[in-house]
């Protein structure tokens, strides 16, 4: 199958441009847990927060993206999984369940999954469908990760939102600047190759 026919074939995700084989999802699935705990390693702590600035949530939004809901999904799950069982990949090394930024991590599951199936939609193609897809993906990590860090360290529910929510909206915008860049130029540059 040539690239110029996966690029224009409905519910495509840039994963499908390689050819489709079992190796091919597994190596997928496992490339995309290593790159978001090789991306949780750059991480900035924030004063006044338990939750540090990090590169995880940009990779787990590119790779529900890049692989699509159930391959993205299944990634952010290994990820989850391999942390909890005392992998330190985690942002600053960290694993288990236990910190107050694990809900960070569920939400990030579930946003690979969401920004996946919205990928399949055509979502990664344009600059605009790609914010509005990051910006949705954020939004339902933050939704899961801030009542989460509020539970699990006694702050209220504004406190939470001012320690885990507020510091990360400027380096979320800049993620979703390369997202909005990087996806649809792969999708171009993947359709002048075919």
């Amino acid at each position: 199958m040539s690239t110029a026919t996966v690029t224009s074939r409905p519910g495509a995700v840039l994963a499908d441009l390689i050819p489709a084989s079992r190796a091919r999802d597994i190596a997928l699935v496992v490339g995309g847990a290593a790159l978001t705990g090789l991306a949780a390693q750059i991480a900035v702590p924030i004063p006044g927060s338990p939750v540090p600035v990090s590169g995880q949530t940009f990779a787990a939004l590119l790779v529900g993206t890049a692989l699509g809901a159930r391959r993205g999904l299944l990634s952010l799950a290994l990820y989850a999984v391999a942390g909890v069982a005392g992998m330190p990949w985690f942002a600053e090394g960290e694993s288990g369940w236990g910190m107050p930024s694990f809900g960070y991590i569920l939400g990030m599951l579930l946003a690979a999954g969401v920004v996946g199936a919205l990928a399949r939609r055509g979502a990664d193609r344009s600059v605009w469908r790609t914010a509005a897809a990051m910006a949705l993906g954020s939004a339902i990590i933050y939704a899961i990760g801030v009542p989460y860090l509020a539970l699990s360290t006694g702050m209220t529910l504004s406190q939470a939102v001012a320690a885990g929510l507020t510091p990360f909206l400027i380096g979320d915008a800049v993620k979703a600047a390369l997202a909005m860049g990087a996806l649809p130029t792969a999708w171009k540059l993947a359709g002048r190759k075919g």
